[in-house]
């Protein structure tokens, strides 16, 4: 394994979720055809549009993902949406594509930020550069998330009417994050995922609005349209890959391509685009009305406020009780918070927000334990929530967040008004137009989707070998032995190596295997073999090994 793969491995596994990507070079930026900027043009190639994606570390690490799934993900890029554009400018009409962006609303107080304005007038600027590109529609996701609350709202109330002869109904986990579902899928299994609210997130629900009602509005076929989702995440790069979410008669998803703020803002730089050229050009409608749409944020710190919203209908609809102000009480951290819904000294409901790794390994634990006092609990991947995605939170060198940028990109996000969606017309409007009823069969196929345990053994057929070395130590008795080390960085496939080690240990050593341990560390998984006295055969690679037993001693 080479030196830099493993200092960026260390670094990955030391951070936690927090992205390692490097940011491009001042050398690498001037890679890119200088004909191509100098003439306004797409850059077509270059180091930024063929970045590796990094997963939301541990949560949703590459070593589980299959050669499929990374060919999918390397398609969300820049240089694909490239690719689309430079058709629609050819004669060949058959293969033009309309093309729409949706803008997550978390990933606007980053423009506004960069460009020194306010969140209004950078969304219109943003917006007037998308179109520039040949970009038809610009949207903003804030209609898709009201969707999204208003069904974790009522599948919240009718888990909570069954609790008493459903184990499974509580506690019940938002599903916004995909980070966590895929953590939750690969590694957590039918511990967590009966658990998990069916409501589809706020991007794949937009997904929905725009391959399905907006394409029957422009009276277009949903492959004649490219969707583009602006995201303040990685993994969601990974979400619009889902199988679920792919309609194979047309061959087309529900959102094509994933770009983060990141990528369309170092496209820019890279463009030389100069803010005071750039159209202030207001956004769509999706409903098609006319006029500047106001923007406004749900409830929440930095993300689409799923327990906030919850939490007032829940004590509402099951209590009658009419909720102003929510009081957090912090546990462990900023990132581990409760909610408590009291009367007469009673509780009566208790939420939890728990956002970052560290903290839902901490809840992971206690669930395993059966130590969970929670009806809901609010999960997202990234410290700090949704405006702290790591498509947006990095700073200039190398992958650690950038905590000065996160802080006014909070204080952006906050200045926004607050819109309860049940008081959203748009969203009543679209409940009967468009979804023939609140509980109709179209409007839970459309809104929701299931969440099950995925064997790591369902994609492991593609997925890259662990790594294997030798060394060799000595033991409580003074032994010399060799060592043989397994290592992969998914902890989920920990398992699956055990019960296959026949298929990476060579043939000849096989009969000489006296010893078998495995352990996670982080988000590495090992598994050590004993391999008996140091005899004939070549060790390559020796080492220093950590103690195998707590007699055991290491040497170089």
């Amino acid at each position: 394994m080479s030196e830099e793969n493993v200092r960026r491995r260390k670094e990955k596994c030391e951070n936690c979720t927090k992205q390692c990507n490097k940011k491009p070079s001042d050398e690498d930026r001037s890679s890119l055809p200088e004909e191509d900027v100098a003439n306004g043009e797409f850059p077509a190639s270059s180091h930024l549009l063929k970045q590796q994606v990094l997963l939301s570390a541990c949560l949703s690490c590459e070593g589980c993902v299959s050669e499929e799934e990374s060919l999918k993900i390397s398609q969300q890029n820049l240089e694909e949406v490239a690719r689309v554009l430079g058709l629609n400018k050819k004669c060949d009409v058959s293969k033009h594509q309309v093309l729409v962006v949706s803008v997550c609303p978390q990933s606007l107080p980053f423009f506004a930020v960069k460009y020194g304005l306010d969140i209004p007038e950078a969304t219109r600027k943003l917006c007037g550069f998308l179109k520039s590109l040949g970009v038809q529609y610009v949207f903003d996701t804030t209609l898709a998330a009201g969707f999204s609350i208003l069904e974790s709202q009522r599948d919240f109330v009718q888990r909570y009417s069954r609790r008493h002869h459903d184990s499974q109904a509580l506690p019940m986990f938002t599903s916004s994050c995909p980070g966590w579902i895929r953590y939750a899928e690969r590694v957590l299994g039918s511990l967590v995922t009966p658990h998990i609210c069916t409501a589809r997130s706020p991007q794949q629900i937009m997904g929905c609005l725009v391959k399905d009602y907006f394409t029957k509005q422009q009276k277009l076929s949903p492959d004649k349209l490219y969707h583009i989702m602006v995201a303040p995440c990685f993994d969601k790069k990974l979400e619009a890959v889902r199988e679920e979410f792919y309609n194979s008669l047309l061959e087309s998803r529900d959102v094509d391509c994933v770009l983060t703020s990141g990528e369309v803002f170092h496209m820019m730089e890279q463009m030389k685009v100069s803010l005071a050229d750039l159209d202030s050009v207001p956004l769509d409608h999706v409903l098609g009305e006319a006029g500047d749409p106001a923007l406004v944020r749900h409830q929440g710190r930095g993300s689409e406020g799923f327990l906030e919203h919850i939490f007032k209908y829940a004590a509402s609809e099951l209590f009658s009780l009419d909720v102003e102000e929510i009081t957090y009480k912090t546990l462990r951290n900023r990132d581990f918070q409760e909610v408590c819904l009291e009367r007469d000294g009673e509780v009566l409901l208790q939420f939890a927000s728990v956002y970052g790794f560290r903290n839902i390994q901490t809840l992971v634990h206690r669930m395993r334990k059966g130590h969970v006092p929670y009806q809901l609990v609010e999960v997202l991947s990234c410290p700090g929530g949704c405006v702290s995605g790591r498509g947006q939170a990095q700073g200039e060198t190398g992958g650690r967040v950038d905590k000065a940028l996160v802080q006014q990109m909070e204080e952006a996000y906050s200045s926004l008004p607050v819109r309860l969606p049940d008081t959203n017309p748009g969203l009543h409007f679209l409940y009967q137009d468009w979804l023939e009823g609140q509980d109709s069969t179209h409007a839970n196929t459309l809104l929701h989707t299931q969440y099950t345990q995925q064997s790591p053994s369902q994609t492991l057929i593609h997925t890259k070998p662990p790594h294997i070395q030798w060394y060799h130590c000595i033991g409580g008795d003074g032994q010399r032995t060799r060592m043989l080390l397994l290592w992969s960085f998914a902890p989920c496939l920990k398992d699956h190596l055990w019960k296959r080690l026949d298929q990476y240990i060579p043939e000849r050593l096989r009969s000489g295997l006296q010893y078998a341990t495995r352990w996670c560390c982080c988000s590495i998984c090992f598994i050590a073999v004993e391999a008996g006295p140091l005899c004939s055969h070549t060790m390559e690679g020796e080492t220093k090994i950590w103690e195998k037993d707590a007699s055991a001693k290491y040497v170089g």
